[in-house]
């Protein structure tokens, strides 16, 4: 099939006007496996296929396209990056935006592969062209790119902010369309994920124009399409440079994540519930989020609701939240940390380990696995492990392997059993027939089946 289609790529080059070959080279690619394709990538000869896009012929252009998307993606970002600059510079000037955003989703390949986008960094020349002709467009594919290309490096950002790109972002970030600030927030985290990122974003005062539209987001009914996103920029940022620091710097950040939890709408109660995970995934946050005390206490209770009670998405989210919340690495289990993360699973429920237990009975693999997380979150901690221990059918339920039937969930009792085996305290407190018990089912692995016995019966043939 694959050099059935190299042949038609030849027969293309050859002709004059191909668009017959075209046609059929378009349909027999969609039956050629992208493996295949690959095996071919060094006979891919791809020059008259760009060239065809000059010729102002509306079905050769979306033919060639849709066949170029193909088979660039047999192809390595590197060999792109090294042997189709010309084509794809050409691309980023061409009249049609299929062709555009074909050449900007190839560009964006080489930019997100570490040996290809050497390739463009160290031809400033090339880079300089880049970052220019996208400058022309208003497409949202030419911001997202805009934005993996200053995320490279500090000096890739400094020929974006100097085209003005980065400037026109931003000032559609804070500008009056709610949908496109919307879009622009996403963009904008992205760029903070990076150190030199977070350092313009703060000395150009970025970070403080957000907290003061989210101050001001109470008066704007239409605050609901920007707000996620602007609370989730903030969650990403604390747990990136320091969750104090922010949540003392931006104090609103905090009262709006409180909020929304209480909110009615479910987009807003998850990006709620999932910014509190982010926060709550290391020591630092776990403590900003102790400081403000029964108000935290009642978020809890809140989420541990939801998580019986919302809609299954939403539980799931509460699930992992509860997960990052209550997790605490070995070398950090001080006694205060242990009393503080026992009260808050306390704070979840009258009976927390109860009603994990109940939702990981339910019949969806994915609030199986996400009940089993809880659990494993706080398996290594002797207050859990107690509690376990004291439940009665608990440990019998932990080492019962006809519970689990896929995958997912085969894997994600045995991440429980491996955390519970490997916790230095177990064997004292389960006992070392119990720890025996986990370590046999850790050593015959999470999709172990227990053979049938057979008997033989004397004289039966």
């Amino acid at each position: 099939m694959a050099a059935q289609a190299l042949a038609l790529l030849r027969e293309v080059a050859r002709l004059e006007a191909p668009l017959e070959e075209l046609r059929a080279l378009h349909s027999v690619l969609q039956a050629v496996p992208l493996n295949e394709l690959r095996e071919q990538a060094a006979e891919l000869r791809l020059g008259p296929l760009f060239s065809l896009l000059n010729e102002n012929h509306r079905e050769k252009t979306t033919l060639c396209v849709s066949i170029l998307e193909r088979l660039l993606q047999a192809m390595e970002p590197v060999h792109m990056a090294r042997n189709l600059r010309v084509d794809l510079q050409r691309g980023l000037i061409h009249p049609d935006d299929s062709v555009k955003i074909l050449t900007l989703s190839q560009i964006g390949r080489i930019v997100e592969n570490s040996d290809a986008v050497p390739e463009i960094l160290n031809n400033a020349e090339l880079l300089k062209q880049i970052v220019y002709c996208i400058g022309g467009e208003n497409l949202s594919v030419a911001k997202a790119l805009i934005v993996e290309i200053s995320s490279v490096s500090p000096e890739s950002l400094n020929y974006c902010t100097t085209s003005g790109l980065v400037t026109q972002l931003l000032r559609e970030l804070t500008g009056e369309d709610v949908l496109v600030r919307a879009t622009c927030i996403e963009m904008v985290t992205s760029l903070a994920y990076t150190h030199h990122g977070r350092q313009y974003l703060a000395q150009e005062g970025v970070i403080d124009q957000i907290s003061n539209i989210i101050v001001g987001a109470d008066s704007d009914p239409f605050s609901s399409f920007y707000l996620p996103g602007f609370v989730k920029f903030f969650g990403n940022l604390a747990v990136m440079d320091s969750p104090q620091q922010i949540c003392e710097r931006y104090p609103i950040f905090v009262e709006k994540v409180f909020e929304m939890t209480e909110s009615q709408d479910p987009t807003m109660t998850g990006v709620a519930v999932d910014t509190v995970g982010i926060l709550g995934s290391n020591v630092e946050g776990k403590q900003v989020l102790q400081k403000t005390g029964t108000r935290f206490e009642r978020l809890l209770m809140r989420i541990g609701h939801q998580s019986k009670n919302a809609p299954v998405e939403l539980k799931i989210r509460c699930l992992d939240a509860i997960s990052s919340l209550l997790y605490l690495p070995p070398e950090q289990q001080t006694d205060d940390l242990l009393r503080m993360t026992e009260s808050w699973f306390s704070a979840l429920s009258r009976d927390p380990l109860e009603l994990f237990r109940g939702i990981s009975s339910q019949p969806f693999p994915e609030l199986h696995c996400a009940a089993l997380k809880v659990f494993t979150a706080i398996a290594n901690q002797p207050w859990a492990q107690k509690l376990m221990f004291n439940s009665p059918g608990f440990v019998e339920y932990v080492v019962d392997r006809s519970v689990e039937h896929d995958k997912a969930s085969k894997d994600a009792k045995y991440e429980l059993v491996k955390a519970l085996a490997n916790s230095k305290t177990i064997a004292e407190i389960f006992g070392n027939p119990n720890y025996l018990r986990l370590r046999t089912y850790l050593s015959e692995g999470p999709y172990y089946v227990k053979p049938v016995s057979t008997t033989a019966v004397e004289g039966a043939e």
